[in-house]
């Protein structure tokens, strides 16, 4: 098993572990955790916005955006690499396109791309959107590319590989399945895949700081935005140095957005609003699919499960070159938690968890 698969089936089991830690109490207790994963330079920034009751409880940013030049973390404007959080944004445009009848889960991936190299079995868009299609993950260096790609130029890469298994009979988390899903939506809605998402869900939920990657054509270039943050990798010493370039924009649909906390958070409390979807298709969205009888714990774009101590969730996990994302939302305690550091494969997820469990663990009057 190579790194990254390892540390991908890490990162989505069935449970997420929370520690425990006793030295504070309440809100000081989970800003010291934050505080520490700079001050002990694990990340060098991290932005956490977490909503209570559609109210802010915490919101607040740590270490900074750019170490040489010690520009401070604004959680309401600094604009970091989301990674895999990008999946809930795109399933959710998916899940508007289903309800406009433009696209049908059901309905098979060559229906609407049939220039894609027919496999030995056939597979749908809910297939790839729950990661039981079949199609493969990064290998080699295919994680941090730097090629123009469009999306449909990008399925180069991996259209003549056979599938891994039949579809239906496994699950396997990847990338590339977003790759062939957002070039399906580009077919069916005849429009540019980032348009859509941002005429369907970016603009209609108020995400003003959301971007995909910088664009010729685009008008809302993120590049020239000066919240935009450094993006970091650890070296061996534990010192920070500038990630690889990447270009991101042909696996846009599957970890190429980039957003603030502040965006993050109000996107899943759109969820809890029940904005823009209606009630039977945002329930299919967020039930995790079963494979052989056994649940997924991955409905269509999103984790599913609960925590260690039992407390339901849905959102994601992201983890891309410069970047590392938490997107949480618990409804039966009616919360949201949105995490954004600026580095590649910080293991701070032990740390995130507790902030979590502490601020989840608050008594009401806080």
């Amino acid at each position: 098993m190579n790194p990254i698969t390892k540390y991908l089936k890490n990162l989505f089991a069935s449970k997420r572990v929370i520690g425990d830690d006793i030295n504070l109490t309440g809100l000081a207790r989970a800003e010291a955790i934050l505080y520490n994963l700079t001050n002990q330079k694990k990340i060098p920034g991290i932005s956490i916005t977490v909503l209570k009751d559609g109210k802010t409880l915490l919101q607040k940013g740590y270490g900074f955006s750019d170490i040489e030049n010690k520009i401070p973390i604004l959680p309401k404007k600094s604009v970091f690499r989301i990674a895999s959080i990008s999946k809930n944004i795109t399933a959710t445009a998916l899940a508007v396109m289903a309800e406009e009848g433009k696209i049908d889960l059901d309905t098979s991936f060559y229906e609407y791309v049939p220039y894609y190299p027919k496999k030995k079995w056939d597979f749908t868009i809910r297939q790839l959107a729950g990661h039981t299609a079949g199609i493969r993950g990064y290998r080699g260096t295919e994680y941090g590319l730097n090629k123009p790609y469009s999306i449909k130029e990008s399925i180069e890469i991996f259209k003549d590989d056979e599938l891994l298994f039949e579809p239906g009979t496994d699950y396997f988390y990847n990338s590339y399945d977003w790759v062939l899903i957002s070039l399906a939506m580009q077919e069916a809605s005849k429009i540019p895949f980032e348009k859509y998402v941002e005429e369907k869900v970016l603009n209609p939920l108020g995400m003003k700081n959301t971007f995909a990657p910088c664009q010729v054509e685009r008008s809302r270039d993120p590049t020239s935005n000066e919240f935009l943050t450094k993006f970091y990798s650890k070296n061996r010493s534990g010192s920070f140095r500038e990630a690889i370039p990447v270009n991101n924009f042909y696996k846009l649909a599957g970890g190429g957005y980039l957003s603030t906390s502040e965006d993050m958070a109000k996107f899943g409390q759109s969820y809890l609003d029940r904005k823009l979807l209606n009630e039977a298709t945002r329930t299919e969205f967020l039930t995790s699919q079963t494979v052989k009888g056994k649940p997924t714990y991955y409905g269509l774009g999103w984790q599913v499960s609960e925590d260690q101590k039992g407390r339901k969730f849905y959102g994601h996990v992201g983890n891309g070159v410069g970047g590392y994302s938490n997107l949480f939302v618990y409804p039966e305690e009616q919360m949201v938690f949105g995490l954004l550091a600026n580095c590649t494969n910080p293991d701070i997820q032990d740390e995130l968890d507790k902030v979590i469990d502490v601020l989840i663990s608050l008594r009401p009057e806080v």
